[in-house]
């Protein structure tokens, strides 16, 4: 199977085509960034899908990362996603920041718990707790990051995510430390790609996954009269 990854969701414009037949990937890319991601990522996917030598319509499936994250950086790779899917006629599937953050790690030692933290400002995180065998400890959520340092209660755990290290500041004297932190700015492609080829398209849908609503409100001129039924012509 030939998949296509796209991650734009946080500080990263990254893509890659994984062949699973070979179990590599045939072509990535990847550049830092906190914005310009919708500048930068058609000429990159241009480019990877030149080194892997191959036009859109050989690939078999698109996976696309949905957040959390960055309200405009996610809508990004989901639109180019989903554009590159309905032209291509391929399917195309989500995988949310938090379970890529999260992939390298499971199986790694099961006897640790996997803590993915992604910095929600104003001194929240979003995060997801899962136990060293993937099985779910703490649902994805948005919370203080008090209440996130509660999750100590699981055992020693891994952090990683762009929020590890905040988090690792503030861990619990009393509590075990963590195994290891990973203050990665943004999910490995590679894993994206993995994930993306498990993934069922019936349930995993390329929308994005907030969590919360997005800080930025669209502006209101008091000077235009509200649409609806109260405007009359």
């Amino acid at each position: 199977m030939l998949i296509l990854a796209i991650d734009t969701a946080l500080d990263a414009c990254a893509a890659a085509v994984l062949d699973t037949g070979s179990g590599r990937l045939i072509a990535q890319a990847s550049q830092a960034m906190k914005r310009g991601h919708a500048e930068a990522l058609m000429p990159l996917l241009a480019d990877v899908m030149k080194d892997a030598g191959m036009p859109f319509a050989a690939l078999d499936r698109i996976a696309v990362t949905t957040g959390p994250g960055s309200f405009t950086g996610l809508r990004v790779g989901l639109s180019a996603a989903r554009g590159i899917a309905l032209a291509a006629n391929k399917p195309v599937v989500g995988l949310t920041t938090l379970s890529a953050y999260a992939a390298p790690v499971i199986g790694e030692d099961e006897a640790h718990p996997i803590i993915s933290a992604i910095d929600a400002r104003h001194d929240q995180v979003y995060y997801q707790v899962v136990g060293g065998d993937g099985a779910s400890l703490a649902e994805p959520r948005v919370a203080p990051i008090a209440e996130v340092l509660e999750a100590s209660r699981f055992g020693a755990p891994y952090l990683v995510g762009n929020a590890a290290g905040l988090l690792a500041q503030r861990w619990p004297a009393d509590a075990p430390p963590p195994r290891k932190v990973d203050p990665q700015a943004a999910p490995d492609i590679t894993w994206v790609a993995w994930l993306g080829a498990v993934a069922d398209p019936a349930t995993a849908p390329a929308r994005p996954f907030y969590l919360r609503a997005p800080d930025a409100k669209p502006s209101v001129d008091p000077q235009r009269p509200p649409a609806g039924p109260a405007a009359t012509q």
